[in-house]
C-alpha cells in the first residue's frame, strides 16, 4: 500500500478502491454550479426538457464548446484524482481541465419502466477509443464520472465490472506488443473490426457480485482504475441524465517499477491496484511494451464535429453566445495527434 499521505482520499478509500477499483467522492460542487454549467443543454440538443415526445435520441455525446479548471469547480475532486495518480506533477495540462462534452442518456419509451439486468448490456467496454492500449498507456489514467444530475437506481447510471481491471491487465500484460482499443493484437492475422464482442463476452464469466450501479447526487464524482469495465444503461426511469468522462492523461507512461524518489512518492493508488490485480510486482518488474505508441482516429470525433454544426446553428438561433469550433477532417486528425503529446503516428479508425 503507498505511504504517500493523500489530500482527500481516507484511509477505508483507499481501501476501496484497492479492492474494488473505484472511489465515490460526494459533493464536488452544487447545484447551482452544475446548472449553470449545462444550462445550454437543452438548447444543443434540440429538445425539450418537458416534452419526451421531443426526446428524439436515446443518448448523445455532445461535442466540446467550453472547458473550466477542475481544481476551482471541483476542488476536493482535483485532489482525489491527484491522490490517486501520484500527484499533480503527473497530470497533463489538458487533463487539468473539464469539457463540457456531456453524455445524455433520456431512455426510450419502450424501455421506460423496464429494469434491466448488467449482463443484458451491450455497451460493455474500456475507454480510449484514441490510441493503441499497453499495460501501461498514459492516455487513460483514471476514468472519471461527474454527475451533473441526480441518478437514481434504473436511471441510466453507469454500470461498472469490478473485474475488468484484472482481466483486462492480463490481457495487455499478455500482449506486449499493443492493442487496438477493441483489443485485437496489433499484430493480428485479421483485420475485421470485433467491436465489443470482446468486452460483452468477458462479462458474461464476472460473478454477479462484480457488477455495481453508478448511482448518486449532482455533485459527486465518481473515480475509475482506468481498465474498469463499464456500460451505458438503459434509462428505464426516462429522467434525464447529465454526465461528463473527461479523460485524466499522464505526461509518462505508468511504471510498475516504480522506486520511491527523494520526496517518497513511489507508485500511484492505480499502479499498486494494477499490480495487486496482476500478481504482485514481482511479475510485473521489467514488464516492458514491445509495439509502438499510436493515436487512433475515433469515429466519434468524426460524429461529433456533424453535431458540432448543429449545436452551433441552434445556440444561433436562440442568440445564445458560444465559440465555433466545427471541425473538418483535418482537424480531427489534428485533434487525435494532440490527445498524446509528441504523438508521430496516426491510425484511422
Amino acid at each position: 500500500m503507498s505511504s504517500q499521505p493523500h489530500k482527500v482520499l481516507t484511509p477505508s478509500q483507499v481501501s476501496h478502491f484497492m479492492e474494488h477499483g473505484y472511489v465515490v467522492i460526494r459533493g464536488c460542487f452544487s447545484r447551482a454550479a452544475s446548472d449553470e454549467w449545462t444550462r445550454d443543454v437543452w438548447t444543443r440538443l434540440g429538445m425539450n426538457p418537458n416534452d419526451k415526445t421531443t426526446w428524439t435520441r436515446e443518448r448523445t455525446n455532445m461535442p466540446e464548446h467550453r472547458r473550466l479548471k477542475v481544481a476551482e469547480f471541483a476542488p476536493r475532486a482535483w485532489d482525489a484524482i491527484c491522490d490517486l495518480v501520484g500527484g499533480e506533477e503527473r497530470v497533463t495540462d489538458k487533463s487539468k481541465t473539464w469539457s463540457d462534452s456531456f453524455i445524455v442518456n433520456l431512455g426510450t419509451p419502450e424501455g421506460e419502466g423496464r429494469e434491466y439486468a448488467p449482463k443484458e448490456l451491450e455497451g460493455w467496454h474500456v475507454d480510449g477509443d484514441f490510441f493503441i492500449h499497453f499495460l501501461d498507456s498514459p492516455e487513460q489514467a483514471l476514468l472519471v464520472i461527474p454527475l451533473f444530475t441526480d441518478i437514481l437506481p434504473d436511471g441510466g447510471g453507469t454500470w461498472i465490472c469490478s473485474e475488468g481491471p484484472a482481466r483486462i491487465g492480463k490481457w495487455l500484460y499478455d500482449h506486449p506488443q499493443g492493442v487496438t482499443p477493441h483489443m485485437m493484437p496489433v499484430d493480428s492475422p485479421t483485420d475485421s473490426d470485433p467491436g465489443l464482442k470482446f468486452f460483452n463476452d468477458i462479462v458474461q464469466k464476472c460473478a454477479a457480485a462484480s457488477f455495481h450501479e453508478m448511482t448518486g447526487n449532482v455533485g459527486d464524482v465518481i473515480l475509475l482504475h482506468p481498465l474498469m469495465l463499464h456500460s451505458a444503461s438503459k434509462n428505464g426511469r426516462r429522467l434525464a441524465r447529465i454526465i461528463t468522462n473527461p479523460p485524466v492523461s499522464l505526461k509518462e507512461p505508468f511504471d510498475f517499477d516504480r522506486d520511491a524518489d527523494a520526496a517518497g512518492a513511489g507508485c500511484s493508488l492505480v499502479e499498486l491496484k494494477t499490480i495487486r490485480d496482476l500478481g504482485g510486482q514481482e511479475k510485473l518488474r521489467g514488464w516492458k511494451i514491445q509495439g509502438e505508441r499510436k493515436a487512433v482516429v475515433p469515429e466519434r470525433l468524426r460524429v461529433q464535429a456533424r453535431w458540432m454544426e448543429e449545436e452551433n446553428r441552434r445556440l444561433r438561433e436562440r442568440g445564445v453566445e458560444y465559440q465555433d469550433r466545427t471541425q473538418t477532417e483535418e482537424m480531427v486528425l489534428e485533434q487525435a495527434k494532440g490527445l498524446k503529446p509528441k504523438m508521430e503516428s496516426v491510425a484511422v479508425a
